[in-house]
């Protein structure tokens, strides 16, 4: 592998790089001569930007988490249109992406890399299955406001509920993700008790 590559914003390619290996090879093949050979350049580029392995695992995870942000805000602006569950159905399958699913084992994987992430987001837990456990939270607190939800349902242990189911779901990658079908199953099941059933006119799912 050449030296001296010079790479235009390095930390942003390695970044993808690493996604790259870690698709592909998952946790165990994640390793900083498997980033710097996908990426095409010498291992002390990686070591110029950051001070050790563990330090650019856990800028890379930091980066994509925060990439969920969007998707969290989306989920948020549907709160009293169509209906809660093909709501919550269609962002678990956004943010349980194969990206996310993929981090979510490399952090239970490393020890220093779970360590270096609490220090970064003291009480996040761990990033990704945070910021998902975020977003469903603030959906179901808003669609509670709507009456959608109702005013007594627990909003911590549905969160719980549909965030762990989720993850267990997208989690087995072999066969593929779950079907749309399979995933608003779950999601209607957890909400069976709390929220309205009868959808408003033309939000019913095509």
């Amino acid at each position: 592998m050449p030296t001296g590559v010079h790479l235009r914003d390095a930390r942003q390619q390695l970044f993808d790089a690493a996604e790259r290996v870690l698709l592909r090879d998952g946790p165990n093949g994640l390793t900083s001569r498997a980033v710097t050979d996908e990426a095409g350049c010498a291992k002390g580029v990686l070591h110029r930007h950051f001070a050790d392995f563990d330090a650019f695992l856990t800028e890379l995870v930091l980066d994509r988490a925060a990439q969920l942000d969007a998707q969290a805000r989306a989920l948020r602006e549907t709160a009293g249109t169509g209906t809660v569950a093909d709501n919550l159905t269609d962002a678990l399958t956004a943010l349980f992406g194969p990206v996310p699913v993929a981090i979510i084992p490399l952090i239970t994987f490393r020890d220093e890399l779970r360590t270096r992430l609490r220090r970064a987001t003291p009480g996040g837990g761990i990033a990704v299955l945070s910021q998902v456990a975020t977003a469903v939270s603030a959906y179901l607190s808003d669609e509670r406001a709507t009456g959608r939800i109702a005013a007594d349902a627990d909003i911590d242990s549905l969160t719980l509920s549909l965030v762990g189911g989720g993850h267990l779901l997208f989690a087995d990658r072999e066969p593929g993700p779950p079907t749309t079908e399979t995933v608003n199953k779950l999601v209607t099941a957890v909400l069976a008790d709390v929220v309205q059933r009868r959808p408003g006119p033309g939000t019913e799912r095509g």
